[in-house]
């Protein structure tokens, strides 16, 4: 008996690691959401102040979200918007997929991994891997091409 519940959770644990190929990540996609907002409204500091504050909180927050574009191109290649001293800038990055879920973005000065937690053709979701443990999920929707 222990041997067939061993074998089943084995089994379950096996299906239930989701493998994805890099080619269904190339593509563009946009950041629709982060778990940061809620951390960000939920805070002493945003609920004590008043509309005009929050107005700007929510226009920086729109912002980053319209502006965070993840552009995975065939091959090994990422380019995406990063902002740096709050400009916008083009990056490009090299990219492992790794066991099948875990992308590790190699830039110039640093290595970052997140795990994609979610991927069909038109959603992703994303784990950053890191030591801070505030790091939330990033869920990012598939841009469409222009019809022309």
């Amino acid at each position: 008996m222990k041997i067939s519940i061993l074998s089943t959770f084995i089994l379950w644990l096996a299906l239930s690691t989701s493998q994805f190929e890099y080619q269904q990540l190339v593509g563009d996609w946009q950041l629709v959401y982060f778990d940061g907002i809620e951390r960000v409204k939920s805070s002493a500091e945003y609920q004590s102040r008043g509309p005009e504050f929050r107005s700007g909180v929510e226009a920086r927050i729109k912002f980053r979200l319209e502006n965070t574009v993840y552009k995975f191109k065939s091959g090994d290649t990422l380019e995406y918007t990063d902002f740096v001293n709050q400009t916008i800038v083009m990056k490009t990055a090299k990219i492992d997929l790794a066991n099948g879920n875990i992308i590790t973005i190699h830039e110039e000065d640093q290595t970052k991994k997140a795990e994609i937690v979610e991927l069909d053709k038109d959603r992703m979701v994303l784990q950053p891997i890191s030591e801070n443990a505030g790091a939330g999920k990033l869920i990012f929707e598939r841009i469409k091409p222009e019809k022309e």
